[in-house]
């Protein structure tokens, strides 16, 4: 059985090093251009775990993106292809840049992006594809990858909620030239917002590096290297700024938690998958719900236990009300289609009209209607999001009512 904690009180236990770490941070002090180093080690540590290069911290998973799209050379006139079924920072990112987000379907049965849709999408404009590992399980990256390369396209890998996956014998992140990594409170690892990129590319790395550092001029890809040295910087003379970027940073404190967090990520992930398989166990005889299919030659990382619910007779919210009657906790569902969000729905981004009908958009204005990704329309209200971050203890209660709550709707109780 892989390691699961029982309880807060063992979980708690474990996190020895965080507490560790962040107290050498509290001891070094606060300084503006030196520290004890943890966002080097992390960087440095990140990417030789994931088989890259170079990793860049940020303040959260979304500065990521913008980050990668910036690095790329996305701007406004540019389509950028993303999944309909995916946290709206996945195309919030793209908005920054004001290019324009395209939405591709997804597989019904994997629930991830459909290379066939995002073949259908490709058009001159297309400058990028975000692929999203969603709820843990990379999509089925080849057939994206060749279209890509054929035409010249980046791929951007947004990883938020997989850590550890895999496609084919390579580790989700090392697949696209570019991938992004959140450690915002819910996922694998986490200091309660962050996040990190990682690429083999140089040049992308210290695109990515400016971007997210107010586009300082002697800057470089290598880990740690988010400041600019005194001696340089009081210079009056210096030039600092040779683009544009913004001030996406992570603090010190918490790159030592992620360092620790990292040293970690083997058990943390393996008690996502334990809780995981309990599901997988108590699931198995209902014929009514839908489990992801996970594909032949891909490892999941089960940020979340996603399935479908495929019947007529039980709707969403009298099982989710089931298993609470039945002692279990709230369960949630998939977010709304992004295209569908108001935001979206009626182009309330810069005020002008932009990134649709900005001047340098040649292409037809996208319409952000029901109906764009039907596949995604028709899945998303039907989709259970089990959490797989409980203790053994919740996660025994929570097994429990969801088993009463699938017997009581099979008559079995």
């Amino acid at each position: 059985m892989a390691w699961w904690p029982e309880n807060e009180v063992e979980l708690n236990a474990r996190r020895v090093m965080e507490y560790e770490y962040v107290r050498e941070v509290l001891d070094y002090g606060w300084h503006n251009t030196r520290g004890p180093g943890f966002t080097g080690r992390l960087e440095a540590a990140f990417a030789e775990r994931f088989g890259a290069e170079y990793a860049c911290s940020h303040s959260n998973g979304t500065a990521t993106m913008h980050s990668c799209l910036m690095a790329a050379g996305v701007g406004p006139g540019d389509e950028v292809i993303i999944p309909a079924l995916t946290a709206a920072s996945t195309a919030f990112a793209v908005i920054h840049q004001n290019a324009v987000p395209v939405f591709a379907d997804l597989d019904a049965d994997t629930f991830e992006i459909d290379a066939q849709s995002i073949r259908e999408r490709i058009t001159e404009r297309t400058k990028a594809i975000i692929t999203v590992a969603l709820y843990g399980m990379a999509p089925d990256m080849d057939p994206i990858l060749a279209m890509a390369k054929e035409r010249g396209i980046v791929v951007i890998e947004d990883n938020a909620q997989c850590y550890l996956g895999e496609y084919k014998g390579r580790i989700v992140g090392s697949i696209g030239d570019m991938a992004s990594f959140s450690f915002q409170g819910s996922k694998h690892i986490t200091c309660g917002d962050g996040g990190i990129t990682i690429t083999s590319d140089e040049r992308l790395a210290e695109g990515i590096r400016k971007a997210a550092v107010l586009g300082y001029a002697t800057l470089t890809a290598k880990p740690g290297a988010t400041t600019v040295p005194k001696e340089i910087r009081q210079d009056p003379a210096f030039e600092r700024h040779e683009r544009l970027g913004w001030n996406y940073r992570m603090p010190e404190i918490c790159s030592a938690v992620m360092l620790a967090q990292l040293e970690r990520l083997d058990e943390l992930v393996a008690w996502r998958c334990a809780v995981a398989d309990g599901y997988r166990e108590i699931l198995g005889g209902c014929d009514w719900l839908k489990a992801q299919v996970v594909p032949e030659g891909v490892k999941h990382s089960y940020w979340a236990y996603a399935v479908k619910l495929d019947t007529e007779e039980v709707t969403w919210h009298q099982l989710r009300d089931k298993i609470v009657e039945f002692g279990g906790e709230p369960v949630y569902g998939a977010w709304r289609p992004v295209h569908l969000e108001p935001v979206f729905r009626e182009e309330r981004f810069y005020g002008k009209g932009c990134p649709n009908h900005c001047p340098l958009y040649k292409g037809t204005p996208q319409k952000y209607e029901a109906g764009l990704c039907p596949v995604t329309e028709r899945i998303q209200p039907r989709l259970f999001q089990f959490r797989t971050n409980y203790t053994r203890d919740r996660a025994g209660r929570q097994f429990d009512a969801v088993a009463k709550a699938t017997a009581y709707f099979d008559g079995r109780l």
